[in-house]
């Protein structure tokens, strides 16, 4: 069993008995979190460099030692502010379609449109040790490779940004789901910023119409849900 944990924003801790992956470790205050109280990381995956996804993760790898996954360009980036090279994994980052393993995790980077100072955007797809399967989008539109992906892997959540302006709106991450034909999906990148959707009920509605099989989870900051 894997439990998935929102810190607000794009920031998502998932945890199996041996092993914890942490991405986007951008921690909002209503979760109530903090590097210290944040427990064990095996694996920190960073999306893009943007300071909001990047948040702690130079501290985290710090205190915890966990092997950062980046890609290449982004990688050396936090590796210049402090993260250790000895915990980059591959030395150097990874790349697209590329997947790196760690204490049981696999990690597949996909690609997402955004922007991105140092290498390119990302998403990933997660591979647990209990065999849950999670899709980070990271920041991005809506894409047609996503039913690429999908068909690759079985998607059991999907962790999609609904919040519009920076990234898909709620109606194109209802269409994602579709795409991905994932099993659950939890929706993020919402009611951070005033600029951003304030709420997951119009996501909730289109994922109910257009892809009804999906089971829509929003969460608050700091929740915690258990996946077998």
């Amino acid at each position: 069993m894997s439990e998935i944990t929102w810190y607000g924003h794009s920031a998502f801790k998932i945890s199996a008995p041996q092993a914890h992956v942490l991405i986007d470790p951008f921690f909002t205050p209503a979760s109530g979190v903090t590097v210290e109280s944040l427990g064990p990381v095996d694996m920190l995956l960073v999306t893009h460099d943007h300071g909001d996804h990047v948040g702690e993760a130079v501290n985290v790898c710090r205190k915890t030692g966990a092997m950062l996954g980046a890609i290449v360009g982004t990688a050396g980036k936090l590796a210049e502010d402090g993260v250790p090279e000895a915990q980059i994994l591959n030395g150097i980052g990874f790349n697209m379609g590329g997947t790196m393993e760690h204490k049981g995790i696999k990690a597949t980077m996909t690609q997402a449109f955004h922007s991105s100072d140092s290498g390119a955007p990302a998403g990933y797809i997660i591979e647990m040790p209990d065999g849950l399967v999670v899709y980070h989008a990271g920041d991005t539109c809506i894409f047609s490779g996503m039913e690429l992906w999908g068909q690759l892997y079985h998607i059991d959540v999907a962790l999609l940004p609904i919040g519009g302006v920076f990234t898909m709106d709620a109606r194109q991450a209802a269409l994602a789901c579709k795409l991905l034909g994932c099993k659950s999906v939890i929706p993020m990148h919402w009611g951070t910023f005033p600029v951003l959707a304030q709420s997951a009920e119009y996501f909730q509605e289109q994922v109910a119409k257009l892809c009804p099989d999906c089971d829509c989870i929003a969460i608050r900051p700091g929740q915690s849900l258990s996946f077998v």
